[in-house]
């Protein structure tokens, strides 16, 4: 089919040769037609928040995620406690995400508890940068009286080696005790 109009040529990446168009073939919506492309592409890196494409209007928010180890697993039955700026924000294990203003931003989280009434405490200052979120990773202790761990993902949890070494210790103790029993009882 040959065109008496001057032929364009689409943008874009083609296997070949890229096709050509005559002018009066355009689609009558070009605009619709690039939203085809996809984004540029931005490398992660780990000292730059992910864009957050939602607020995209300058505002900010943070997200926290908050764990508990599998060894700790009582932790589950208590809510813990997210605060930003003092605020009191909607929490439970798992990831929060909060919209806030640009700027520095103070966060604290714990765990109420039976006793101690808090477990975990952690703290940390943020700066929210426009159109960014911060991500936050919260660690509750294994040991009721230590300090949770917060700040950029990954964190690791406190007393992990102390809360293994007890309980490595408690099965050989038990070990040792049934194995006694046994070895009385048969004589």
């Amino acid at each position: 089919m040959k065109c008496r109009a001057t032929p364009v040529r689409t943008a874009g990446v083609h296997f070949g040769r890229p096709p050509v168009f005559c002018r009066s073939m355009r689609p009558a919506y070009p605009s619709r037609a690039m939203a085809t492309i996809a984004p540029p592409y931005r490398p992660f890196s780990p000292g730059f928040p992910p864009i957050d494409n939602v607020r995209r209007n300058g505002g900010s928010s943070i997200a926290v995620t908050l764990r508990y180890a599998p060894l700790a697993f009582l932790l589950r039955l208590y809510t813990p406690v997210l605060e930003i700026d003092g605020q009191g924000v909607p929490a439970s294990w798992g990831r929060v995400v909060q919209s806030v203003a640009t700027g520095e931003h103070h966060v604290h989280v714990h765990v109420p508890y039976l006793i101690p009434s808090r477990i975990g405490a952690a703290d940390t200052t943020v700066v929210a940068v426009p159109g960014q979120t911060v991500e936050l990773e919260y660690r509750a202790p294994l040991l009721s009286f230590l300090r949770g761990a917060i700040g950029a993902p990954p964190q690791r949890y406190p007393g992990a080696v102390a809360a293994w070494t007890l309980l490595a210790l408690t099965v050989a103790l038990a070990v040792c005790g049934c194995l006694g029993f046994v070895l009385n009882s048969a004589n």
